[in-house]
């Protein structure tokens, strides 16, 4: 599909993966609404890209304020895109070294964010989604959904992280199932170690580590690497109902 005159709604288009994403659909000739919760950040991010990105401040989770933003990008051009890049982690073990048992309010927050948000999103996108007009082969759109190689290979400490990546796999293909009727392909993408805000926190040293133990290249991947994914998955139209590992062969250890 070709992006161009189409919109996009990027969650968690302010940084990160997010960014790079709805840098590259701007690029390819489409408008992008980014949806993000930090919004001084989110302002300056869409106005650096110019007049065909805008941002809503909203949680991805909140019915009401994603069926907005929804609303304000098919208000823009035909909604043809949506991307979940929102998520949040904790490091956080079943039973912590002295018993203390995993803290269930923040299990809840993670499934919140990462999985119901990730949902909320994609229910709502294919509403307005398949009210545009069909293209070729009948195709409306393609709904973007982010997990994570931790999702099979969680590592002593990600099982809230796990358990919400894992439910976003799991819905991929029903979800690819359900709306072939409208046209609209879902597909996900499981990436590794990215080299986002959050991991640069991380010393120079932690990060050498981490890029090492990559098969192959040796390195972190990057949000452009992710980006470039999204834009392969838009464009080849017989791409539907996968998860696709973005990770460079890397199977991460228990610890």
């Amino acid at each position: 599909m070709d992006i161009q005159g189409a919109s996009a709604v990027v969650t968690g288009g302010a940084s990160g993966l997010g960014a790079a994403t709805a840098k590259a659909i701007i690029e390819a000739g489409g408008y992008c609404l980014l949806l993000d919760r930090d919004g001084d950040r989110a302002k300056a991010f869409a106005s650096s890209l110019g007049d065909h990105a805008d941002y809503v401040v909203a949680d991805v989770a909140d019915s009401t304020e994603v069926e907005a933003a929804v609303d304000l990008a098919a208000s823009k051009a035909p909604l043809r895109l949506a991307v979940n890049c929102a998520g949040i982690g904790v490091g956080e073990r079943t039973l912590s070294k002295d018993g203390t048992p995993h803290k269930l309010e923040s299990f809840e927050r993670v499934i919140r964010v990462n999985l119901i948000g990730t949902f909320n999103v994609l229910r709502l996108a294919a509403q307005a989604i398949s009210k545009s007009e069909p293209l070729e082969h009948g195709e409306r759109g393609i709904i973007v959904n982010t997990a994570s190689i931790a999702a099979y290979d969680g590592q002593i400490g990600q099982i809230a992280y796990s358990a919400s990546k894992g439910g976003i796999v799991g819905m991929t293909l029903p979800a690819a199932r359900d709306l072939a009727a409208v046209g609209i392909r879902v597909v996900t993408v499981a990436p590794g170690i990215m080299d986002t805000p959050l991991l640069g926190q991380l010393p120079d040293e932690i990060r050498k580590i981490l890029a090492a133990g990559v098969p192959f290249p040796h390195r972190l991947g990057v949000p452009e690497d992710f980006a470039s994914m999204v834009m392969e998955i838009v464009r080849n139209g017989y791409l539907n109902g996968e998860v696709i590992r973005l990770d460079g062969a890397l199977r991460m250890p228990p610890k």
